[in-house]
């Protein structure tokens, strides 16, 4: 008899045959391994992660977007996959900003253990790091079904002790999202962001995400440069203050408006009412030659203050990245890339292996800088 592990919640079955599916989570076969073959490290997970995706990601030490790499070949002529649009400057924009930051060391006082619990829009957090808004990876080889790739990165992300934001794509509708489908099968634990669609349909996608009981909804407002989207007769639109207060006054959750690379623009998103702002240019893929987002952060924190949360995603690799983040201004940072390879190398298991490891770094950079607690990070850490 072979003892069967399911990927995504953690179900045993000890039979012969490789089970159609899991009799707990109903996530299919190709989320169910034999428990002997289960990956014991990252190297692992990204070894499968790079088989399943072959052609579409190779899974580098080094994800840059440099024009050598098989995602950004991807991209000319073709739908982006994990590639950066145009030249990839954007992408390789956010990976620059971040290298040029520098950290100060300190290596004198008192011994301390880092804490890097925090608090993000009323949820406690084991730490400030949450898979992002990433959606459609059934298309990369059909490695794994797409629900079942969000339920991962929501199971995932919970058994870390921290929370998932969900997305949306061309395939998703009103009527079968899988990103709420597997919201629902953990009673909401996460957060849902769609994509710039019409008010009515945000409304209804809305009104869904609040009786699953997810924590937060939002926008990716720069989704509305998504022509794909378009093509599958689904519009997206640019949204102005009045539609975002008009979202915001409709959801009786924390909105996030995600999407956002000028102060001037995250200024007045935060007098639409949002809770949050999402200092984010979509990984480098709806417009090419973008600063990084490294480099716009501390921008934007200066011009909103305290008025909002802030988070931030782009280029961020490692533990080290996160604490760079945070010391620019953000609340929380948000991770793409590496979740969805984690999550196609072996489901919600490495998700949560990934998520444990950026922290732990980041706990190790903490104390090195002297951070105590998350609240201590700050500039004066940065050269």
């Amino acid at each position: 008899m072979t003892i069967w592990y399911c990927s995504v919640c953690g179900s045993e079955y000890e039979q012969t045959e490789l089970p159609e599916e899991c009799s707990d989570c109903r996530s299919d076969h190709r989320m169910i391994v034999e428990k002997t073959n289960l990956p014991r490290t990252l190297e692992a997970v990204r070894d499968l992660a790079r088989k399943k995706m072959k052609g579409i990601c190779a899974a580098y030490p080094s994800c840059d977007g440099s024009s050598d790499k098989i995602c950004q070949r991807e991209s000319y002529g073709k739908p982006i996959g994990l590639g950066g649009v145009g030249k990839g400057l954007s992408f390789r924009n956010n990976i620059k900003a971040l290298d040029d930051i520098k950290l100060k060391m300190s290596v004198l006082g008192a011994d301390f253990e880092p804490d890097t619990r925090t608090r993000f829009l009323g949820i406690d957090l084991a730490f400030p790091i949450l898979p992002s808004s990433t959606a459609g990876a059934q298309k990369y080889n059909d490695a794994l079904d797409e629900t079942d790739f969000c339920k991962a990165i929501i199971k995932g992300a919970q058994d870390a002790g921290t929370i998932a934001l969900r997305g949306d794509t061309w395939f998703y509708t009103p009527e079968n999202n899988p990103a709420l489908e597997a919201l629902d099968v953990f009673g909401g634990a996460g957060i849902a962001i769609f994509k710039p669609r019409s008010q009515d349909v945000l409304k209804g996608l809305i009104e869904q995400a609040e009786r699953l009981g997810c924590r937060a909804v939002g926008v990716d407002l720069d989704g509305a440069g998504s022509t794909i989207m378009a093509r599958h007769g689904q519009p997206v639109f640019r949204k102005s203050e009045t539609d975002l207060k008009e979202l915001v006054s409709f959801s009786s959750l924390p909105f996030i408006a995600k999407g956002v690379m000028r102060p001037d623009e995250a200024a007045r998103c935060a007098e639409a009412g949002v809770a949050c702002v999402g200092v984010s240019n979509h990984g480098g893929r709806v417009l090419d030659s973008t600063p990084g987002t490294a480099e716009v952060l501390p921008l934007i924190r200066a011009q909103v203050g305290n008025q909002v949360t802030l988070t931030v995603d782009g280029g961020v690799r490692t533990g080290y990245d996160v604490l760079k983040m945070l010391a620019l201004g953000a609340d929380a940072v948000l991770l793409g890339r590496d979740i969805i390879r984690a999550a196609v190398g072996s489901g919600a298991y490495g998700v949560r292996l990934h998520l444990e490891h950026v922290a732990k770094i980041l706990k190790k950079a903490m104390f090195m800088t002297g951070a105590k607690t998350i609240s201590e990070i700050d500039s004066t850490l940065l050269f």
